[in-house]
């Protein structure tokens, strides 16, 4: 950091002393955010990095050289020449007191509590705590409440952070919630009869309960946090591309959480992308290749599939071919599709079909955090790759002239739902590959098993032209592959045998290469923000 004062960038920076180490920060830092950098977590309830901080929990309070009295590490900003001390006696009496009163009238119901392996209480009483309690007399009792919605209020586990009403005044700009009362008789509420039901973002007041007064009834006694693995993902719910995290257990999704992203969606994520992971879970899946169509169809391995396929495509080379993609399935997949389409004749049609909301819903305070009109995640990676929606907004329609194709016929995550058993009857070659099978996928002369998102690393591009990483969080179900893998297997072959990718970072890599418009990026750099297109393509990924 250079000694002038100022970044790199050249914002002011200040310097200062935190236990004995020199720190240097941007001017505004406050002594927590501080004390964070430079690898200290200082105890905290009512500060959030999104939210305004009141300092009314007391508890991250510490020793700064100067000061008449232990100052609020949240509220009071950095200096230079300040000397801090967040572990002095002084500091760690002033914290174990607050912990004590906490705790007069917290329930000891951790066994049973949602938030047990995840609370802040927890975690702070388990560190700098009391071994023992003093307290003599019953502790109140106020039961549970249902604040509508998906969302449960355990009043006697409330710490009143308040970090649940200020983000619902602050951020969701609905005020729905409150303190009323005073003292220990002090709880939160609803405004009368009107609780949290039909407000679009209130599952993220669950998110930033730092105990467990706030739970979520769909995830209520479902499992334990200690029990859950976690993997870094995008919401598959709409174009927005929130970054979230996949909590897991026993291969299926348990529940959904936003994961920190400041250019995309803040700390926050809708509650109809949080609910929308039960498809994921979906059984019924293909589990194997087949080769053959109608009642000539017998299972196939992999090499024997991809070689009988292989086969067929130079037979049908200079074909008119049609493609249905699906902007649920990444970009390195979708443009191996496009290309081995290239590579076997003349692509007549490259289309998908998703679905749409009425509208877009906006998160009042945060105007770039919304759930899109588009209900899936890649709407606008198919647009750059050249695929084009057709159908309603309800994903149906719009294949009527592919399902009569007499050509080659390349179908990728669509399961063709709304189509007749007819569909593909006429098509010299049809390869379905898919995560589900169906009724429409009978007359296909290849049936290819391939993963979904959450099964695979690859990317997404949302709505803002960002590329966006998503990593495994399940484990594909029997010879499921990667649809890139699959398709960078052919594609490899039908170009005289270069080298296929084996990796989602050598796919991206091919696809940097193919495709101008993802010039220069590179998978690592990626990272776990994204980045965005080199080269965006037109629209706003509107319906």
């Amino acid at each position: 950091m250079p000694d002038n004062g100022r970044s790199p960038a050249g914002a002011a920076t200040v310097t200062l002393t935190i236990d004995d180490r020199e720190v240097t920060v941007p001017k505004g830092t406050s002594l927590l955010e501080a004390a964070a950098l430079q690898g200290t977590a200082l105890p905290h309830y009512c500060y959030h990095p999104g939210l305004s901080a009141p300092a009314q929990c007391r508890i991250c309070l510490v020793e700064v050289e100067g000061a008449p009295k232990l100052q609020p590490s949240c509220v009071t900003m950095a200096q230079d020449g300040q000397v801090v001390k967040t572990d002095s006696p002084e500091a760690l009496k002033m914290r174990k007191g607050v912990l004590e009163f906490y705790l007069v009238n917290h329930p000891l119901d951790c066994p049973i509590c949602d938030m047990s392996g995840e609370c802040k209480l927890q975690d702070y009483v388990f560190a700098e705590g009391r071994e023992h309690g003093r307290g003599r007399e019953p502790k109140r009792v106020f039961g549970r409440d249902d604040f509508g919605g998906d969302v449960l209020y355990y009043g006697d586990r409330c710490v009143m952070c308040t970090r649940c009403v200020r983000f619902m005044d602050e951020v969701a700009r609905d005020s729905r919630l409150t303190v009323v009362e005073r003292g220990s008789r002090a709880v939160i509420d609803t405004f009368f009869d009107e609780g949290l039901e039909g407000a679009s973002f209130a599952g993220n007041v669950v998110d930033i309960c730092p105990v467990g007064a706030l739970v979520s009834k769909d995830f209520l006694h479902k499992a334990r946090a200690w029990d859950l693995d976690s993997t870094p993902s995008v919401c598959p719910g709409c174009s927005q591309g929130c970054n979230i995290e996949l909590h897991t257990r026993d291969n299926l999704v348990q529940r959904l959480k936003p994961r920190e992203n400041a250019e995309v969606n803040g700390h926050w994520m809708c509650d109809f992308g949080r609910a929308n992971y039960e498809g994921l879970n979906r059984g019924g899946r293909l589990e194997a290749p087949a080769a053959g169509r109608g009642a000539k169809r017998r299972p196939a391995g992999w090499d024997e599939a991809l070689g009988q396929l292989f086969a067929r495509l130079q037979a049908a080379a200079g074909a008119d071919v049609k493609i249905v993609g699906s902007a649920e399935w990444s970009c390195e997949g979708l443009a191996a599709l496009a290309a081995v389409g290239a590579e076997t004749g003349e692509v007549s049609a490259r289309v998908f079909r998703s679905r749409c909301a009425a509208d877009e819903d906006r998160l009042p305070g945060f105007p770039a955090l919304a759930r899109r009109r588009d209900l899936a995640p890649n709407v606008d990676g198919a647009r750059t790759l050249g695929f084009s929606r057709v159908g309603g907004e309800d994903a149906a329609g719009g294949l009527e002239e592919v399902a009569a194709h007499d050509g080659v016929l390349f179908v990728l995550g669509d399961d063709l739902a709304d189509q007749e058993a007819a569909f593909g009857e006429a098509a010299s070659l049809f390869v379905y590959m898919g995560a589900h099978g169906s009724e429409a996928a009978a007359n296909a002369d290849f049936v290819l098993p391939v993963t979904t998102f959450a099964e695979q690393e690859g990317t997404f591009v949302n709505v803002q032209q960002r590329v966006q990483r998503f990593w495994p969080g399940l484990r594909a179900p029997g010879e499921a592959r990667p649809a890139w893998l699959v398709l960078g297997a052919l594609l490899a072959a039908l170009r005289g045998g270069e080298a296929a990718p084996a990796s989602a970072a050598a796919a991206f890599s091919w696809l940097a290469g193919e495709r101008a418009a993802f010039a220069g990026l590179s998978y690592e750099g990626l990272g776990a923000e994204g980045a965005p297109l080199a080269a965006p393509a037109g629209g706003n990924g509107a319906a």
